[in-house]
């Protein structure tokens, strides 16, 4: 890849980013927290790269999720983003260039978290801390938003009856927070297709 293509991409999916600006949840007691959504471009497609949590985790245990923690006191999203990717699959926090955030969500468990959005290098050289991470894996992100790959079921949750959306891709299954950002991720880069498959 080019240095201009490499800018152009970056360009675009930063400006796509920033207009508008991911939207921010109102003060709450929830604990905050940061993810990053880990970007490249490999044969002239994007790719995002997801985890698998171990199953010995407080919190998320043995779910997809994108890296990420709670932020420590007076720490930025970006830091804290960066980070714990870093901490989590050793991508060097350095080599990582910011280009957005997505909107803020909040999750069952108590925790706010605001999804930001980086660029890093390709091809990434991961390493996954064993504590925390069973496996790392990446995937394009036109996969994702085929819609033959998007399935919304009602589940009953605390009583109430509310819509999951989960994205199938392989032998995965992509639900809860991780596929409500990759949602907003599609929407946001223009990529998320409404219409289902013909009959």
């Amino acid at each position: 890849m080019t240095d201009q293509q490499l800018t152009s991409w970056i360009i675009e999916v930063r400006g796509r980013l920033n207009s508008p600006p991911g939207r921010r949840l109102p003060p709450t007691d929830a604990r905050q927290a940061a993810v990053l959504v880990p970007l490249y471009v490999d044969a002239g497609e994007l790719w995002t790269i997801l985890t698998l949590r171990t199953e010995n985790l407080p919190h998320h245990k043995g779910q997809i999720a994108f890296p990420g923690g709670s932020l420590d006191p007076g720490e930025e999203p970006w830091d804290a983003a960066v980070r714990e990717t870093e901490e989590e699959i050793g991508i060097d926090r350095g080599k990582i260039l910011q280009l957005g955030a997505l909107d803020e969500a909040q999750t069952p468990s108590g925790f706010r978290i605001v999804p930001c959005v980086g660029a890093v290098p390709f091809p990434a050289e991961t390493r996954p801390n064993e504590d925390e991470i069973e496996d790392i894996f990446a995937v394009p992100l036109s996969v994702i938003a085929n819609p033959t790959a998007v399935e919304d079921r009602v589940v009953l949750f605390d009583g109430q009856e509310r819509e999951l959306r989960i994205y199938h891709f392989g032998s995965r299954q992509v639900w809860g927070l991780t596929a409500r950002i990759l949602q907003n991720l599609l929407q946001r880069l223009g990529m998320e297709q409404v219409e289902g498959p013909p009959n």
